[in-house]
């Protein structure tokens, strides 16, 4: 089946106005939740702060991001610009990881000895970031399905909105119960979840940045597919990568029998057909060698070579 990444395409400028007004609104909540935690006593409510703080950080990343990555290639970025909103996802990935255990740290001192805490500062506080959570995670919802970048956000947005609730929670309970040990209980269960949410989502991004291949491509069937085109005696030194979020590339040397040598064009536009029609792989590099000068004991991934010694390529136009 072609290489299907199933993402949504949206207006460039609409989609900056939808992280620009999140920055805003992620500000302004950022500023009244440390005062009002430091105002109440709330750890929560500071917890939440700081995980709305590392939001706006997220989005002014993530907005440079997406217009840095729409610039094109040139001679110092040969594979264009698209690659620094992997690179900002990891960012906001590996923010969300240090907050998550500084917060635990943090609700299991306070645990200990637990504060005074002001419930009712904490609810309405509690409240009006649960609407900003919630309308950050609205405006990023439909923009996340197509790239990882705003996919970090949504999820920093969605976890945010979860903190809010359980922040209501906190401060309906002291209210009513004067649980003051329920205020870092709860920031550590929000910190719990951050950290599931950051390291469940980390991968994709170190994938890709480590050139591994495509996890929704199976590099057996590509190997099989250019191995089955008339006039191939095998293929090896597979290179298979994502290039940016949504484009894969492929480098490889290609052994052709001695009678399709004549036909080099022909089979190259053949296996160039079948990768982009089958997997969706529309940037190939393809060296040629004929199977009488073919490289021996060559490993079928890599450059490498089953015995000791290094080789020497001559490559031919693509």
């Amino acid at each position: 089946m072609p290489h299907d990444h199933g993402h949504a395409h949206f207006d460039p400028d609409s989609g900056d106005r939808r992280v620009a007004i999140a920055i805003w609104a992620n500000g302004l909540l950022t500023v009244a939740q440390v005062v009002g935690g430091i105002f109440s006593g709330s750890l929560a409510l500071i917890a939440d702060a700081l995980h709305n703080f590392s939001d706006m950080a997220s989005l002014v990343i993530a907005f440079a991001a997406r217009k840095i990555a729409r610039r094109p290639a040139d001679e110092r970025m040969t594979f264009g610009y698209g690659r620094v909103e992997i690179v900002a996802a990891l960012v906001n990935y590996t923010t969300l990881i240090l907050i998550g255990f500084y917060l635990i740290y943090e609700g299991g001192m306070r645990m200990i000895d637990p504060p005074e805490v002001m419930g009712w500062t904490v609810v309405i506080l509690g409240g009006i970031a649960l609407v900003v959570d919630t309308l950050t995670a609205m405006l990023t919802y439909s923009m996340q399905k197509g790239s990882v970048n705003i996919r970090a956000l949504f999820l920093h947005n969605l976890s945010d909105a979860l903190a809010s609730v359980a922040v209501i929670v906190a401060g309906s309970l002291i209210i009513l119960y004067d649980m003051r040990w329920v205020d870092p209980a709860i920031t550590i269960g929000i910190a719990i979840y951050i950290l599931y949410l950051s390291f469940t989502e980390i991968g994709g991004p170190i994938r890709t940045l480590m050139l591994g291949s495509p996890p929704d491509i199976d590099n057996e069937a590509v190997v099989e597919a250019m191995r089955k085109v008339e006039g191939v005696a095998d293929v090896h030194h597979v290179h298979l990568w994502q290039m940016q979020e949504h484009e894969a590339a492929l480098d490889c040397h290609v052994v052709v029998a001695a009678e399709g040598w004549s036909k080099i064009e022909e089979i190259k536009s053949a296996i160039k057909k079948r990768l982009k029609g089958e997997f969706g792989i529309s940037h190939s590099s393809l060296e040629f060698e004929h199977e009488d000068r073919a490289h021996q004991n060559a490993d079928l991934y890599g450059h490498g070579n089953s015995r000791d010694g290094e080789e020497t390529h001559t490559h031919e136009k693509r």
